[in-house]
Formats: C-alpha cells, structure tokens, sequence
C-alpha cells in the first residue's frame, strides 16, 4: 500500500511548533483511510489513522497539547 500525502499543517502549543502530515491510502477493498504523522521530536512520532482528514484534524488538535502536557509532567515528576 502506498501512501499519499495530502495536506502539511503545523499545530501551535505554547512555545512550540508541531509539524503534521496527512496521508491518504486506499485498503485492500477500495475504501479511503487517512492518517496523521505527528512530529513530537526525533525519532517520537504519534499516528493517527480515521476515515476523515476533518476528524484527524479534530483528534490532532486535542491529543497533541495533552501528550505534551503529559510528557512535561512526567519528565518534572521523574526528576524530582
């Protein structure tokens, strides 16, 4: 299966700049699946797969400020 990429975004949280990317991919039956590669940092990536460009986007803008908020607080707990 070949992916098709078919939009970039980027998503604002606090002091950082997160870039998305949007794919398309056809299955096996024909249907039309998308999916988000969300770019946290080197080598930390979430993905995110939906029938909807409209709900990735949707679900990106919630879970990216959570996962970082929640990463911030696990590395400040760890450190204490």
């Amino acid at each position: 299966m070949f992916r098709t990429l078919v939009k970039t975004d980027a998503l604002a949280v606090e002091d950082r700049t997160v870039p998305v990317r949007y794919f398309e991919v056809r299955t096996l039956r024909g249907a039309r699946r998308y999916s988000a590669e969300i770019l946290l940092g080197p080598g930390d990536r979430i993905i995110l797969d939906d029938d909807s460009v409209t709900n990735l986007e949707a679900r990106t803008t919630c879970l990216v400020p959570a996962t970082l908020y929640s990463r911030m607080l696990a590395r400040t707990t760890a450190a204490a």
